[in-house]
């Protein structure tokens, strides 16, 4: 073998070193960015149910404060005694433009 044909061999070698070099760099970047896309998947489902569970607490809050006032407002207008007639004596009048 002749010094060319063992340059070939070694650069052949050393081609097939760089590919196998260059497919295992692939293959980890492949792994990496699919680590991370699961772990930003699973990140943004637990921000997103954190957040759902916030909402859904303020949403019950909001819910009772409105059924205390709604309660709080018939409590105070049960007790008022209505009159009709003096209300449609009044609004005839008023349609009427007397009053």
């Amino acid at each position: 073998m002749n010094t060319l044909d063992h340059l070939l061999k070694i650069e052949a070698e050393a081609a097939a070193l760089v590919k196998d070099a260059q497919e295992e760099a692939d293959r980890r970047i492949h792994e990496n960015e699919e680590n991370n896309r699961v772990s930003y998947e699973d990140f943004l489902k637990k921000t997103a149910k954190n957040h759902e569970t916030i909402l859904n607490d303020e949403k019950e809050k909001i819910k009772d404060q409105y059924q205390r006032a709604i309660d709080e407002y018939r409590g105070e207008i049960s007790g008022i005694e209505t009159d009709t007639g003096k209300f449609i004596f009044a609004f005839n009048k008023f349609l009427a433009g007397e009053g």
